[in-house]
């Protein structure tokens, strides 16, 4: 009976840590704005460059492919690319630092028309502080899928969901949610016959 009561907690956990964040209306907008600026960035010939750290790069990866394969029906690919091959990853690493692994990457593919979606539970790793800074000097589109108060890297995004929760599990579930989410709604903008 112990490990049922721990299951149902875990489970009550993460409801109430999606009803705390449906509760905040401002995150809905946030959500809408994010999909239409995403819509506009596909529309206008730009990228999407994805990438996290651990978790957090397993939903970048996500994101990525959900534009690039598809989501619920067959539409043309879009293209997203996450930052996460690990040949690239350990060249960086090895060369200039863990903490650049992401901003050599930006560098070398982002422009002013592209969007960098940073993903981090806590917004203060390194790298993804340094490519949020790097997007930003080369005028690209930054958005963050961020948890508790946002972090460092905040201030160099141009629109932020910071997902309620002290835990990175709690985090990461409304991340995937919010993916999941912004996909749909850049499919339904970009491709209504699909629903």
């Amino acid at each position: 009976m112990e490990i049922i009561d721990s299951i149902q907690n875990a489970l009550q956990d993460a409801q109430e840590t999606l009803n705390q964040f449906l509760q905040d209306h401002n995150n809905l907008t946030i959500i809408s704005d994010i999909a239409t600026e995403i819509k506009g960035i596909f529309t206008n010939g730009g990228k999407l460059y994805t990438c996290g750290n651990g978790g957090s790069m397993c939903d970048a990866i996500h994101f990525a492919e959900e534009c690039a394969g598809k989501f619920r029906k067959n539409r043309i690919p879009l293209p997203a690319i996450a930052f996460s091959d690990p040949g690239n990853l350990t060249c960086i690493a090895n060369d200039f630092g863990f903490d650049e692994v992401f901003s050599r990457q930006v560098k070398a593919f982002g422009q002013a028309k592209d969007m960098l979606i940073v993903i981090s539970t806590s917004g203060n790793s390194t790298n993804i502080i340094h490519a949020a800074e790097t997007a930003k000097s080369l005028k690209m589109h930054v958005v963050g899928l961020l948890g508790k108060d946002g972090g460092k890297v905040k201030q160099y995004c141009d629109r932020a969901i910071i997902a309620p929760g002290m835990t990175a599990d709690r985090i990461q579930e409304i991340h995937i949610k919010v993916i999941h989410i912004l996909i749909e709604h850049i499919e339904r903008m970009m491709f209504p016959e699909n629903y």
